[in-house]
């Protein structure tokens, strides 16, 4: 039996990408959820229907994971409808590519409400029920919290942001039922950088249409890969899940060149937007 089977979890941003694909790999394994994200609720409701058709009970709900009275409204109707909660996988987050001379301050104010307060609200307000039980919270950072890159600072500082605010979390709960999982992935061919904010200043990487055929090009993992790696990661409660081959070279990179690194990411910058020519693109 796996080891999460008959648990109720949460799963934020759940309407494409890991968030999905996590939700129905942990339906697969036996949970039921509570699903949620703020505009998508067409693919939210897909999601529900693959956890329906796996046999397991999903909840759909409409919350903006920036709004901290929506956040505590939405742990209450979760309370409600599964009578508990045993996993929480913050994973909603959007993305900003801006150099930092371009970058607006309410661009950055956004993107932190979201991948930042947003991971806060929900642990605090799921918190109290996760206590009640063995449980488990696994929050999504990425490597661009293990190493930053030119254009990604906003993106940067969430996902360090987020980094440390796992580890602390992590030491809080060591002596309580609750085990706590980083989650870092590399590139996730998901639509991430389709939906996210482009400025100008990053050269060719400040056009959303060429920012997303680079992405697709040199995202390595599929959402499904992804979704076993964490969910047995979260099985396993492990502390910190490496997700992808270029998540285990980034974190290595960093490891062997703490200070260093940043020399060779903007010469893989310049690369990408050699990389992002139109003309290039021969599919």
């Amino acid at each position: 039996m796996s080891k999460v089977a008959r648990r109720v979890a949460v799963v934020t941003g759940a309407a494409s990408g890991i968030g999905r694909a996590v939700a129905l790999r942990l339906a697969a394994r036996g949970c039921d959820l509570a699903i949620c994200c703020d505009s998508n609720l067409e693919g939210l409701g897909e999601t529900a229907e693959g956890i329906d058709r796996l046999g397991r009970r999903a909840t759909t709900h409409q919350v903006d994971v920036a709004d901290r009275d929506a956040v505590r409204v939405f742990a209450g109707e979760v309370i409600r409808d599964h009578g508990r909660v045993q996993i929480l996988v913050n994973n909603a987050g959007v993305g900003l590519v801006a150099p930092i001379e371009t970058m607006e301050p309410s661009d950055l104010e956004w993107l932190l409400r979201i991948n930042f307060w947003g991971q806060i609200y929900c642990t605090q307000a799921f918190l109290p029920h996760l206590l009640e039980h063995e449980s488990h919270i696994a929050n999504v950072s990425s490597v661009w919290g293990i190493c930053a890159a030119p254009a990604q600072s906003a993106y940067s500082i969430s996902k360090f942001a987020i980094r440390g605010f796992t580890e602390a979390l992590c030491q809080e709960l060591a002596k309580t039922p609750i085990s706590v999982s980083l989650v870092l992935p590399g590139g996730i061919r998901t639509d991430i950088a389709r939906k996210a904010r482009y400025r100008a200043g990053a050269g060719s990487l400040s056009d959303p249409v060429t920012a997303a055929r680079l992405f697709d090009r040199v995202a390595m993992t599929s959402p499904e890969r992804a979704a076993r790696i964490i969910v047995r990661g979260i099985e396993r409660r492990k502390r910190r899940i490496l997700v992808g081959p270029d998540a285990y070279l980034l974190d290595g990179l960093q490891r062997l060149l703490p200070s260093g690194y940043r020399y060779i990411l903007p010469l893989v910058h310049s690369w990408l937007e050699s990389r992002g020519d139109p003309a290039l693109d021969h599919r």
